[in-house]
């Protein structure tokens, strides 16, 4: 039997493309869900049986004859920042870039025009006296696998989009969307708990924005993080 993934209507960053972060760690999901990098080459489409294709050590993802995505097994490391509070993550979300100004209002993960409850509503914004931004993150059981645990998938949504708003200002004209995400997910992120989510940038080079990001919960573990790059659209 051909094993397909289908990214569901609302699942979305651009309205009528898949969330980066979401649709890379669908296909991570099939490499285990950890230490995989995913490389995005086409916008996923939304309601679309794609194809899974096995390719030696890589997966493609296909709709039709088109490559979509592919994923490799990688050993994700870096130095993480210092943790932020969760009570500093509130205050540095008030100043979220993306009340002013979205190119992607209804995106799953930072959309500020989805209902209440409809999204992940990680909103990041600038961290007073460092180079980093965060938010705070409350998991629900609508995230849930079953196991008391978020799902992978949506882990991979959360290290998404905090890292594009503390590398890129999202200004018109500098629009950018996720190219590539590698992510290490150290330990499950239980429901209904209290997370920091924080992004950094890392850097850039011509179109090509660096970042990275990381889950913490309030104490300073760190659960998940991620390494980011962002593509500059060309307007």
């Amino acid at each position: 039997m051909t094993e397909t993934i289908t990214i569901a209507h609302g699942f979305n960053g651009p309205p009528d493309s898949g969330q980066g972060g979401y649709s890379a760690g669908l296909l991570a999901n099939v490499l285990g869900g950890s230490d995989v990098e995913v490389t995005l080459r086409k916008p996923p489409p939304l309601g679309t049986p794609l194809t899974v294709q096995r390719e030696g050590d890589a997966v493609h993802l296909l709709d039709g004859e088109t490559l979509v995505a592919e994923a490799l097994r990688s050993q994700v490391e870096t130095v993480l920042p210092a943790p932020v509070s969760f009570a500093d993550a509130k205050v540095a979300a008030r100043g979220y870039p993306g009340y002013d100004e979205h190119p992607f209002p209804t995106c799953l993960v930072c959309g500020p025009d989805r209902p209440d409850g409809d999204g992940l509503d990680l909103f990041a914004g600038p961290v007073a006296g460092r180079d980093l931004s965060a938010t705070p993150w409350l998991t629900s059981q609508a995230l849930a696998a079953g196991d008391g645990n978020v799902r992978r998938e949506f882990v991979w949504a959360a290290l998404d989009c905090p890292s594009g708003w503390s590398a890129n200002d999202f200004a018109p004209g500098r629009h950018a969307v996720l190219g590539r995400i590698a992510a290490k997910l150290e330990r499950p992120v239980p429901i209904d708990g209290r997370y920091i989510v924080v992004g950094w940038p890392r850097g850039e080079d011509g179109r090509k924005i660096f970042a990275g990001s990381a889950i913490f919960d309030e104490d300073g573990a760190s659960y998940a993080y991620a390494l980011t790059t962002w593509i500059r659209l060309l307007e």
